[in-house]
């Protein structure tokens, strides 16, 4: 299941006056590593992470867990982000918190990745054989810091 949002570019060109429309992706599926183990024992891999808004981004700033400790930070980003993981459809931070800490990795990966699309990846050409390929220019950086 993927949320799209269609919208007309706007640019007011002969494409838009043809009904030319973009899309915009907003959810994206992930796989944990591990999976996480809810009170029954039964395991969640499969997920669904939406693009994190300004809010999403701004709230955990007034949550006291994270100003007691900003590592926590991740583990309420995180928890506004994913809109299910297995059947679990409410995803809060006790959830995060009950992540192997490899899970957590990935989330924390997975977040920079979908929300920084477009903005890490850089088009280079190799000095040697002159061909041309992209790469992640995204290094480590905080989860939640652009």
């Amino acid at each position: 299941m993927r949320r799209t949002i269609a919208a007309s570019a706007g640019t007011g060109t002969e494409a838009d006056r043809s009904g030319a429309v973009d899309t915009l992706r907003t959810e994206f599926p992930f796989e944990l590593p591990r999976g996480y183990v809810d009170e029954s024992g039964a395991v969640h891999r499969v997920g669904v992470m939406r693009l994190a808004t300004a809010r999403d981004e701004l709230v955990p700033l007034r949550d006291d867990r994270v100003r007691e400790n900003s590592a926590y930070l991740s583990v309420v980003l995180i928890s506004r982000v994913i809109v299910r993981l297995g059947t679990i459809e409410d995803v809060h931070p006790g959830v995060v918190e009950d992540l192997f800490a490899s899970d957590l990795a990935f989330l924390q990966d997975f977040y920079r990745r979908i929300n920084a699309e477009g903005h890490t990846r850089a088009a280079v050409t190799c000095p040697s054989c002159q061909e041309n390929f992209a790469v992640d220019l995204s290094g480590g950086g905080r989860l939640g810091e652009s």
